[in-house]
């Protein structure tokens, strides 16, 4: 990392409004050779009401790096360095604390819906349980809760939806679904990962569309994982970019996106659809 990116990053880091700060988090794997490290030293910055983007290539380290927050990492994963939590550093709590927080003070949207909503179970099952299980509410509050959560996400007569099952609905109806689920015991922090990354174009607005107004809405801080830069500059607010485990460079959605200080950025630019590389 540059002096400039590293001042960058620092002068990110050190505003109070922070609620999510991930400093020098390094991530070791299992190998055959002995351990893999995954990620070097990354630093990162959330704050409330503000959608920070996190791009790179695949096998960048940005997924691993959300999963890190929530401690859904393989058997024998390693990890150094700071994740805070309003100050609570989440390496360091009991698995017992930490489940306690998952869900509840942070939650993740998943690529694929399919991972996080089961085929078997309605749609009122889904939400009811994740209620219930968080903040004990008692059934008929957990419906209502659910119904309102399915409105939230702009799907069409919440109440008859949560009679149906995932199958019944499309993939992007899907995906709004699996965002309910996530922001049910409205967390602070939402990490989503490559949420769009499986609809088509029109469908994929829409979402991207839903996630800022409910950033803007709620004050989430979200944390949007995409290898796709034409994502970033349509709901950014900050953009890092990621290159074998380490952020290379972080600012401003406008200043990443027209004048990149990195060569590793302006190469992701580059390879854009229709942009001009001359």
């Amino acid at each position: 990392m540059t002096t400039t990116e590293t001042t960058d990053t620092a002068e990110t880091a050190g505003n109070a409004a922070n609620v999510l700060e991930i400093t020098g988090l390094t991530l070791d794997l299992p190998a055959e050779s002995g351990v893999h490290r995954i990620l070097h030293g990354v630093d990162l910055a959330l704050q409330p009401g503000r959608i920070h983007g996190l791009a790179g290539e695949s096998g960048s380290g940005k997924t691993m790096t959300g999963l890190a927050v929530l401690s859904l990492l393989p058997n024998g994963a390693r990890t150094s360095g700071r994740i805070q939590l309003d100050g609570t550093d989440l390496l360091t709590l009991p698995p017992r604390q930490l489940g306690a927080l998952r869900g509840r003070a942070v939650s993740m949207v998943f690529q694929d819906p399919s991972t996080s909503l089961h085929p078997m179970l309605s749609v009122g099952h889904q939400l009811t349980d994740h209620l219930r299980h968080h903040l004990k509410l008692d059934r008929k509050t957990a419906r209502a809760r659910a119904a309102e959560l399915l409105g939230q996400v702009r799907i069409p007569n919440p109440g008859e939806a949560l009679r149906r099952y995932p199958h019944q609905f499309s993939g992007g109806m899907r995906q709004r679904i699996a965002i309910a689920i996530a922001l049910a015991c409205e967390p602070k922090v939402l990490i989503a990962d490559e949420p769009t990354t499986a609809l088509d174009v029109t469908v994929q607005a829409g979402v991207l569309r839903l996630l800022r107004g409910l950033c803007d809405e709620l004050g989430l801080a979200v944390l949007l994982v995409t290898h796709d830069l034409g994502v970033m500059s349509a709901v950014a607010d900050t953009v890092s970019v990621m290159r074998h485990g380490l952020v290379v460079e972080t600012g401003p959605r406008g200043q990443v996106l027209t004048e990149p200080r990195h060569d590793y950025t302006r190469t992701l630019l580059d390879a854009l659809p229709g942009r001009s590389t001359a």
